[in-house]
């Protein structure tokens, strides 16, 4: 793993097999990083932002105080992938490029400086259903991935393994500061939930493959 803190400004690409214990990863990740007292603002795309409330609540988080003091904020992009309209108070209504890009622009760009701030996209994938690939990559390229550094927030961005061209996956992880792997690996009748850090452009790493435990409330850590 890594030998040494990460850096605020940092984007790190998930790149994560459907099975793999990503979702229950990332949450895990968001619950520690609010016990440590920094903000964390979740990108809800596959999943509702109720099951994103009820983990992080089985986690022992309370969500509805750190919501209402503005250390928590899940965004539904969810409804939209599935043509509903959102009831949150933070969400988007068109998972169209154009669209999002203006959301952004508003929404993200204007915000100050936070080094204590994380933002986890859990999937963004779900953009190639409504999108051109090379339109959706540009987004990335030229909105979420570079305001990362000037308002020094930490990024997880999480997209699907083996979907995507081979030229998606290159151009987002040339983008990049680290690049994260979660898989199953099966043997015969057992299966191994496992997570490595591919790369990482600052400081010593481990590039090993890891065994993950996950516990009765679904929270995940590096098996001993």
């Amino acid at each position: 793993m890594a030998f040494a803190p990460i850096s605020p400004g940092t984007n790190i690409l998930v790149e994560f097999d459907p099975a793999s214990q990503w979702y229950n990863a990332s949450l895990t990740i968001a619950a520690g990083w609010l016990r440590s007292g920094g903000s964390v603002s979740y990108i809800a795309q596959s999943q509702p932002p109720s099951d994103v409330r009820s983990q992080l609540q089985r986690l022992s988080i309370a969500t509805e105080e750190l919501e209402r003091n503005d250390r928590l904020w899940i965004t539904d992009f969810y409804a939209a992938s599935i043509g509903q309209k959102s009831k949150e108070k933070f969400a988007v209504e068109s998972l169209k490029v154009a669209d999002l890009s203006i959301w952004i622009a508003r929404e993200a760009m204007v915000e100050s400086a936070a080094p204590e701030f994380l933002v986890i996209s859990d999937n963004g994938s779900v953009l190639d259903r409504f999108n051109d690939e090379r339109n959706w990559v540009e987004l990335y390229l030229t909105r979420p991935i570079p305001m990362a550094k000037p308002r020094q927030i930490t990024q997880l961005i999480g997209f699907m393994g083996g979907i995507h061209s081979n030229w998606a996956y290159k151009q987002l992880e040339a983008a990049v500061d680290g690049i994260v792997d979660f898989k199953v690996d099966e043997v015969g009748d057992e299966a191994r939930d496992l997570m490595r850090i591919r790369t990482m452009r600052k400081g010593a790493f481990d590039r090993r493959w890891h065994e993950l435990k996950v516990s009765e409330n679904s929270e995940v850590v590096l098996q001993k």
